[in-house]
């Protein structure tokens, strides 16, 4: 595999609070991974909060840590991450590219990032390689039937990864990260806004459906009954989607909803429980690497995209999956 020998900065995010420590997120694991396959070069990172995960961001091969000079702002605020990203990646014309996640502040974060520096932004990327000692980004478009591949061809291109499209790996020997503190001029956006409250996910809710690794999707053929795709899900170590039609018919809650007006979603697995697969579905699934489809309907066009599929009805096809995943210890 060709790769790059200049350096890479990547823009990681971590969850949790000051009290209770900050933790790593799976997406910043996926992004320091993919730069290591772009570069044998340098991996410096920006740690968007005061006390960074030092020994995982060591794991997955960051040389530098920098961490910006908060105060009394947030990095949830897209500007204040803008700002901060801007302010170590001007300092080293060097770095052959700019990583982050691809997610709702992530995608601002891109445009603005990709301006100041006078370079250009991708966001929604599915997977990244060196060709002829150029950067090139893949992704999905046209409701997933085209995929394209392209390159930023001025300044530092600014490539926002979806969550999922790489798997996490750790290096063979970690070593020490030099972690260097950053003082940042904020922008008047970024002073412009102050966040009074933040709150994660509960562990209840389980993993966030767009960094799932595992994502199992009920649609009509579920006749509003999800407590089978839940289990499986449980069981898969995965996140619970849905079509519009369920969402629609009030079956599950709408942050739920994968296509064209919900989210879009790259897991390793999705398995579509009574999908039929219209296309303003499979726009969001289309990124996925293995699809696996269960309808009861043999002309859903769901097949026509699925690695695997299963025509059956599903309160009869999901009981004995099930059965063999606890046979097997899931």
């Amino acid at each position: 595999m060709e790769k790059i020998s200049a350096p890479i900065l990547v823009i990681t995010d971590h969850k949790g609070n000051a009290e209770d420590g900050f933790i790593l997120t799976e997406p910043s694991k996926q992004l320091l991974t993919l730069a290591r396959q772009l570069t044998t070069g340098r991996i410096d990172t920006v740690a968007l909060n005061p006390a960074p995960q030092i020994e995982e961001l060591a794991k997955y091969g960051a040389a530098r840590v920098f961490v910006p000079v908060l105060g009394d702002l947030s990095a949830h605020v897209a500007a204040v991450a803008a700002d901060a990203a801007f302010e170590v990646a001007r300092q080293d014309p060097s770095y052959a590219a700019v990583l982050n996640v691809s997610n709702y502040r992530g995608r601002e974060v891109a445009a603005v990032l990709a301006v100041r520096l006078g370079s250009g932004a991708v966001v929604d990327v599915t997977e990244c390689g060196v060709v002829d000692g150029q950067i090139t980004a893949h992704k999905s478009v046209l409701a997933g039937s085209w995929k394209t591949a392209f390159k930023v061809t001025r300044g530092t291109p600014v490539i926002g990864l979806r969550p999922s499209s790489v798997e996490a790996s750790e290096v063979e020997a970690p070593a020490e990260p030099e972690v260097i503190s950053v003082d940042v001029e904020y922008s008047a956006p970024a002073r412009g806004v102050q966040v009074l409250e933040s709150l994660e996910e509960s562990a209840a809710e389980g993993i966030p459906l767009t960094e799932a690794p595992v994502v199992v999707c009920g649609g009509r053929g579920t006749d509003g009954d999800f407590s089978m795709v839940e289990e499986l899900a449980n069981r898969l170590g995965g996140a619970v989607g849905a079509t519009r039609v369920a969402a629609d018919e009030g079956w599950i809650d709408r942050s739920a909803q994968i296509g064209q007006t919900g989210v879009t979603v790259a897991p390793t697995l999705y398995l579509g429980v009574g999908v039929s697969g219209a296309i303003h579905h499979v726009c969001g699934i289309q990124a996925s690497q293995h699809i696996v489809a269960v309808c009861d309907d043999p002309d859903a066009p769901i097949f026509e995209i699925a690695d695997f599929g299963v025509v059956g009805d599903v309160n009869e096809v999901l009981p004995q999956a099930l059965e063999v995943l606890k046979e097997k210890g899931f």
